[in-house]
């Protein structure tokens, strides 16, 4: 009675929990349909799931038919096997009688039902190792021809694109249906026939060995064609001198190949005849023969041609593949289209020079993302919950002026509540979206050091025409719950003084209660039974879910990939908008060399936009000619716009995105060289360059300018990454990628002379740390409990020469607020600091520039030298340095002491000029 009672409580128990699981998977599935109409994008949910559960139901089908009738062939001997008794004689002439054990377990129909269930377990498992391949499916029922053809093959790149990773998914999960079904069957015919005498008595059944025969020969039937795939592999071989195959590929492994897809068929065949001469001897000859094929033909023979024929003369055998490597990596990555110009670089500016490039100098960038962060949150985050976490660089037309500014979304981090304030009612009802953002020029500070607003507080006072008028942050980067709007509480908006704003939410974007059933669901889906209690929601309150935008987007277009850096963006109404480039990628590109990550084919093909308000998403088409993106829109009609429907306004703050810039930089780097001698020599390779940033050297990230390109009449917003020459620091040339309309996507390389030296960012570096006076500020202001932060040095084309800018920022031990306090100009032989930029080009140029102060404030004239080096200045430089002389020798480090002992002495000479 106990036991049954226990049996009986463990099944309601196991009941209970099953039917828990699956109700939670339903409400998360409903909740998502339920989001996903809510934001127009329910024909994405049907079509993903539909293709989701109908491949797995497919291929669960399929596979539980394949391994089911093959055990149903097993079921008569099976029967027979466990039925029937043995008789046999021991040495001592005794005999035994054996009988299955299994005989009394299993009856015709008890084994039907196991086979069911096995069949059933393995389908499940199959079909779920399948999960998520959907769009393999989808990519190939909707391809899109490129129209261009691969060299070696002669099929169009859609093939390779599209239809081989369908080949390969077909192949894959043949295989495993054999695998899986001659296991089970090895299995089956081991308990039933030959148990108790060993794995090797499996082949003395005449059924067994005739039916896992079959499955030999089916098998290798399937090997066949997976070695007819591995020829199209070759395409993406990385044993050559470059991506792609070369002639050992070509001239030995692509035949190896074709002759072991002739020997496998050939095995199939007499596996298949094999069933009736019955010698299985010649099985395993045979499967012998195909693996010493193997070894020959797909090891030694292809080693054999590598050092033989190619290793010898390897630049006359590789070049016409080293060329196809060339062609299609720059037309995976676009190069191809990269425009090449000359740019002389070698030229001195003048002062007028600066006049006519006033646009460029106003927008130079002074401030680094990174302390201008720590200055935000110090300045401007203005409640502890309050977060100014990522800045954005973007241009705006401020008072009828084309600007550079930075700016930052004032986003609510629930996580910096306090302890007491983290109540239900206040993360689900009250503090549910941040406000406002900070902007600023990218060129102005205060005479504090301090960058000047032109966007500021709460609620946003703004001193350009540009106003915010819908400052309230719904959906962000750092929102992880969901909330709750249209309640009977009233939202937080923003603290006033001592009191606090309220709100009501006024979009419709939301999921709407509605009534008690739906808010169960909900309740189950978010696991907070809480929500059932609360008496403050109504039916038309609303669920904000899925807030966060990097969970938002990719949860509506999981095919795409994106950019790690979406941007805030204010259109002229006073809205607020997230704008994120989403890439179309491909890791089946034929020739092309991968970049990190695997993928080998790239495209900005889609500009999202999220309303920080509504969280409305649209998807628009930046990129038409991409057979990649035209596929998803055939896969999911009516999701992706033309770019042309978007806003003005918001077209306007389209980018070329830094990612994809980063990348084309990188290969561009080497695919430069078409020659295939050159590449094949690496004689012009170029490298990306490095700079000092927080005092330590780092590779330079691209940055965004406003400049006006050489043989341009107009600024532009430009996105601008030098290069130098492997293993040197002078710069070779520079890469610009164009922003504005018309010329949206334009890639243009700048090429400099190869006889004239131009600086590279290293080589700036290494000037400044070598001027006297720039160094002696620098390290006073290092020893006297304050740090310097080295912001980005820009390299700035000016007409046909170079402008390098960098900042300085100091940051006292006790604050974490930087203050921008130089300005490093160097310019042809002339190298300056100053407090602003316009003083340090006063002091090259010799003209009066005023655009980077603050406004209404007087400049200082230009200075010599470093305008705070007073006499005490270098009288407690000089007592630092004696010390670290005396430390030194103690020490009995020479080399210290007399570097020391020479900067005393510098130090002393200017204590005598000034003295003077």
């Amino acid at each position: 009675m106990q036991k049954g009672f226990r049996w009986l409580t463990t099944l309601v128990v196991a009941i209970v929990v099953i039917f828990l699981l699956v109700a939670r998977w339903g409400a998360h599935l409903y909740i998502d349909w339920l989001w996903f109409q809510s934001l127009g994008y329910s024909n994405i949910f049907k079509t993903i799931l539909l293709s989701e559960i109908g491949l797995r139901v497919l291929v669960g089908l399929a596979a539980f038919l394949f391994i089911f009738v093959n055990l149903m062939f097993t079921r008569k001997s099976v029967i027979q096997s466990i039925s029937t008794r043995q008789f046999n004689k021991t040495d001592d002439d005794i005999i035994t009688i054996y009988q299955s054990p299994l005989n009394k377990y299993l009856t015709p129909r008890s084994l039907t039902l196991t086979y069911l269930a096995i069949s059933t377990a393995l389908a499940i498992f199959i079909s779920s190792a399948v999960t998520g391949d959907w769009v393999i499916i989808q990519k190939y029922l909707h391809s899109t021809a490129f129209g261009i053809a691969d060299p070696i093959f002669n099929n169009d790149i859609g093939k390779y694109i599209f239809s081989l990773p369908f080949y390969q998914f077909l192949y894959k999960l043949l295989t495993w249906f054999i695998i899986l079904s001659a296991f089970t069957l090895a299995m089956v015919y081991f308990l039933s026939e030959t148990g108790r005498n060993g794995w090797g008595k499996i082949f003395n059944s005449m059924s067994a060995r005739l039916h896992l025969s079959f499955l030999a020969a089916l098998f290798f039937l399937v090997r066949a064609w997976g070695y007819q795939l591995e020829q199209y592999m070759l395409l993406y071989s990385s044993n050559g001198v470059t991506f792609g195959p070369g002639y050992t590929d070509i001239h030995a492994r692509l035949l190896a190949y074709k002759a072991l897809f002739f020997i496998a068929l050939l095995i199939a065949v007499i596996i298949i005849v094999n069933v009736f001469m019955r010698r299985f001897k010649l099985i395993l000859y045979s499967i012998g023969g195909l693996f010493l094929a193997s070894i020959i033909l797909g090891g030694i023979y292809p080693s054999a041609v590598q050092s033989l024929i190619v290793k010898p003369n390897e630049l006359n055998k590789e070049s016409p593949y080293i060329a196809n490597s060339i062609e299609y990596t720059r037309m995976a990555y676009n190069l191809d289209q990269v425009n090449i110009k000359k740019f002389p670089a070698g030229q001195v500016l003048s002062s007028s020079d600066i006049e006519n490039n006033r646009e460029t100098v106003k927008n130079i960038r002074l401030w680094d993302w990174r302390p201008l962060r720590e200055t935000y949150q110090q300045l401007q985050e203005i409640r502890p919950y309050y977060e100014l976490e990522n800045i954005d660089i973007d241009r705006y037309t401020i008072n009828d002026e084309y600007r550079q500014v930075m700016l930052a979304a004032r986003e609510l981090d629930q996580e910096q509540l306090p302890d007491t304030a983290k109540t239900w009612i206040n993360q689900r009802l009250k503090y549910t979206h941040g406000y406002g953002i900070t902007m600023n020029p990218v060129n102005k500070m205060t005479s504090e050091g301090l960058p000047e607003l032109f966007i500021k507080n709460i609620p946003p006072t703004s001193t350009i025409d540009n106003k915010v008028t819908r400052p309230e942050i719904y959906f962000g980067e750092l929102a992880d719950n969901y909330v709750i709007v249209n309640t009977k509480a009233q939202e937080f908006d923003y603290p006033v003084g001592t009191e606090n704003a309220y709100t009501t939410y006024e979009g419709n974007s939301g999921v709407k209660i509605n009534g008690f059933l739906r808010k169960v669901i909900f309740a189950l889906a978010f696991a907070d039974y809480k929500m059932l209690l609360a008496s403050d929601l109504q039916n038309s309150s609303q669920i904000l879910y899925y807030r966060n935008i990097q969970d938002r987007v990719p949860k509506l277009a999981p095919f795409l990939n994106y950019d790690s850096d979406p941007y805030i963006v204010l259109d002229n109404s006073g809205a607020l908008h997230w704008m994120w480039d989403a890439y179309t990628t491909s890791d089946m590109y034929p020739y092309s060399e991968p970049f990190k990550g695997g993928n080998n084919y790239i495209r900005n093909a889609v500009k999202v936009v999220v309303n920080a308000y509504t969280g409305q998403v649209d998807f628009y088409v930046a990129d038409a000619e991409d057979p990649i993106i035209q596929t998803y829109a055939k896969i999911f009609p009516g999701v992706f716009k033309p770019l042309n429907e978007m806003p003005d306004d918001l077209k306007k703050h389209i980018r070329y995105p830094i990612d994809l810039f980063s990348v084309q930089a990188e290969k561009y780097a080497v695919y430069h060289m078409t020659n295939t001698e050159v590449l094949y020599n690496q004689e012009d390779k170029w490298n990306l360059p490095n700079e000092k940033l927080y005092n330590e050297e780092v590779v330079l990230e691209p940055y965004y300018n406003v400049i006006k390109l050489p043989g341009s009449e107009k600024t532009e917003y430009v996105l601008i990454m030098p290069f130098t020459p492997n293993n040197k620091t002078n710069m070779i040339g520079w890469m610009a990628a164009r922003s504005d309309e018309p010329h949206y996507g334009e890639l243009i390389v700048y090429e400099f002379p190869k006889q004239e030296l131009v600086y590279g960012p290293m080589q700036i570096e290494a000037r400044i740390d070598q001027d006297t006076v720039i160094s002696q500020q620098l390290t006073l202001w290092n020893q006297r409990g304050s740090s310097v932060i080295r912001g980005n040095l820009l390299v700035i084309p000016v007409e046909d020469s170079l402008l390098y800018v960098e900042p300085l920022y100091l940051q006292s031990e006790q604050s974490k607020m930087p203050e921008l306090r130089r300005v490093i100009v160097a310019h042809s032989d002339k190298i300056v600091m100053e407090p602003t930029l316009d003083l340090a080009l006063n002091r090259i140029f010799g003209s009066e520039v005023n655009d980077t102060s603050p406004d209404n404030q007087t400049q200082p004239p230009p200075t010599s030298e470093a305008p705070t080096t007073t006499l005490k200045d270098l009288i407690d430089t000089a007592n630092n340095l004696y010390n670290e002389a005396q430390s030194k020798l103690q020490n009995g480090d020479w080399a210290g002491y007399g570097e020391a002992i020479n900067k005393l002495k510098e130090t002393l000479n200017n204590m005598s000029a000034q003295a003077e």
